[in-house]
């Protein structure tokens, strides 16, 4: 399995939220985002799959029902590598706290719950920062396609449908959705993720996290206005 070295070594600090949809991490880091910056902090949000350079690839694709699970994750890696380049290293260079709505976890989980090797997934992000502080929200594939339905339809891809495990959408939501549970399940230990409730309040979930982030901030010393 992959093994980080070290931490990276510049003046930023880089934190990751992680979790299927529907489990409220996207709401919690927007807060965490305004919380910051109106500490008079530099912070910078990013956010998975958001890259210009392989976007339009990636939609054409899924229109089409082209992808299998290795192009998938080679499509993803692809727009990792250019956000990390473009994005996420220059910003924690000039002392920005970083932001990531998911991070390579995802892939980590995604990619392997759709039969991808683990071990290739994880050596095709080898060259990745590690980070300074992840959470990971956890909820059951129940709640979080209650959550969905409120609002929409799972998607195709979100639901699995490329799996063939079920015809029935939200069948074959529950069950991909499963798998990739199963595997942030396991990683919540291998990388001493933060796990949060996602059915908690949202005031306890953004307690829990403005905590962790302060602590981290003091280690680093960073200086919070109260």
């Amino acid at each position: 399995m992959l093994k980080f070295s070290k931490k990276h070594d510049y003046k930023g600090l880089l934190i990751c939220v992680e979790g299927i949809d529907g489990s409220g991490k996207t709401t919690q880091l927007e807060l965490l985002y305004s919380w910051l910056k109106s500490k008079k902090l530099d912070v910078l949000l990013t956010e998975w799959n958001s890259s210009e350079l392989i976007a339009n690839t990636t939609k054409k694709a899924k229109k089409k029902n082209l992808l299998s699970g290795r192009t998938f994750s080679l499509l993803h890696a692809v727009d990792f590598a250019d956000r990390l380049e473009r994005t996420i290293k220059p910003a924690l260079k000039a002392g920005f706290i970083v932001l990531a709505d998911r991070y390579f976890y995802t892939a980590f989980a995604r990619d392997v719950a759709r039969n991808v090797e683990a071990t290739w997934v994880r050596n095709m992000y080898s060259f990745a920062l590690e980070p300074d502080l992840t959470f990971y929200f956890d909820i059951s594939p129940k709640d979080s396609l209650e959550r969905i339905c409120a609002n929409r339809q799972p998607k195709f891809y979100e639901a699995g449908m490329d799996m063939k495990l079920s015809n029935n959408p939200y069948k074959s939501y529950i069950m991909f959705q499963n798998r990739i549970v199963e595997q942030y399940q396991e990683m919540v230990e291998e990388f001493d993720l933060i796990k949060i409730d996602a059915l908690d309040s949202i005031h306890d979930k953004q307690k829990i996290m403005r905590e962790k982030v302060t602590e981290l901030l003091a280690k680093n010393k960073i200086s919070i206005e109260k």
